[in-house]
């Protein structure tokens, strides 16, 4: 019999501010200890040089990850104009360099190319599994590999500042999925003067937003204290566009034992997919049919 995690039971989302350095997983980790909480995960990793929104699901919240990960989400980030390098951003080596500098007009022209659905070939540094194994790793023992081209959402993408004629400074926002390296990779391609992400940071991810977030060194100073369970957001922010039905009290008793039970909807279709509330918190993911929710994922809060 497996051993027990230790830790409260404590659902929500920490949002933070992820700062240069640490890994994704580093950060949910720091978060889990400084709550003491049983059980986090995160909602898209960030890159270890990546800074900006790493929302972090405790609890119960980790069922409704995928409704955050699946959202629309936004990136400034800074491109090297002249140089390619083999993880397409700035922690790489130099492998091809070009003295065309293309200007304002240009860029911006490009940029159109890759608004929209648009296909999309991840980094050989990426974290995609080629035969069952990461790509990053095989591009570390210096394999070249074809990696498929993956589709990607992007709603827009926006020249937003010139610095100097060797960096240029873009806003994204895209679906799921989505490398910012392989956009700067690909522009600098388009544009022919090749191009590699020197800084990346995520300012807002799905409704999580940076000006909301918490540094590490905020969570350090109000580790294990009550004031820091006060910036836990309620897991319920994750249904950005999932629509809410009401269950009835004998609805609620039902859909907590994992059976259909009843709810009341106005905005709803036969088959949608909601999410049903009583008494203001939420208590289960499922489908709507005929008055009935059908609860695919049930949610046990307890804080």
């Amino acid at each position: 019999m497996g051993r027990r995690r230790k830790g409260r039971d404590i659902s929500g989302w920490m949002v933070v501010d992820k700062p240069s350095g640490p890994t994704s997983t580093a950060v949910v980790n720091k978060v889990r200890w400084a709550l003491d909480a049983k059980k986090a995960g995160h909602a898209g990793t960030l890159d270890p040089a990546a800074t900006g929104v790493l929302a972090i699901a405790l609890g119960e919240a980790t069922k409704t990850v995928p409704y955050v990960t699946d959202a629309l989400k936004a990136y400034e980030f800074t491109v090297r104009l002249g140089q390619a390098t083999n993880t397409d951003d700035a922690e790489g080596e130099i492998i091809a360099e070009s003295a065309l500098r293309p200007d304002d007009a240009q860029i911006k022209e490009a940029l159109s190319a890759f608004v929209g659905d648009i296909e999309q070939v991840p980094p050989q540094y990426s974290a995609v599994k080629i035969d069952g194994e990461r790509a990053y790793k095989r591009a570390r023992d210096g394999e070249e590999m074809e990696i498929a081209a993956r589709p990607l959402y992007v709603e827009s993408l926006l020249l937003i500042d010139r610095p100097n004629a060797d960096h240029v400074v873009l806003e994204l926002t895209c679906g799921k999925g989505g490398y910012v390296r392989s956009i700067a990779r690909d522009l600098g391609q388009t544009l022919g003067c090749l191009g590699h992400v020197r800084a990346l940071r995520r300012i807002w991810s799905g409704p999580f937003d940076a000006s909301d977030a918490l540094t590490l060194d905020q969570i350090d100073a109000m580790a294990q204290t009550p004031a820091l369970d006060e910036h836990l957001r309620p897991l319920e922010e994750a249904f950005v566009s999932l629509p809410e039905v009401k269950a009835t009290r004998e609805g609620a008793t039902r859909l907590r034992n994992g059976n259909p039970g009843m709810v009341l909807a106005s905005d709803v279709d036969y088959g949608d997919e909601c999410w049903a509330s009583y008494d203001g918190r939420a208590i289960a993911i499922g489908r709507y049919k005929s008055g009935e929710l059908h609860p695919s994922r049930v949610l046990n809060i307890k804080n």
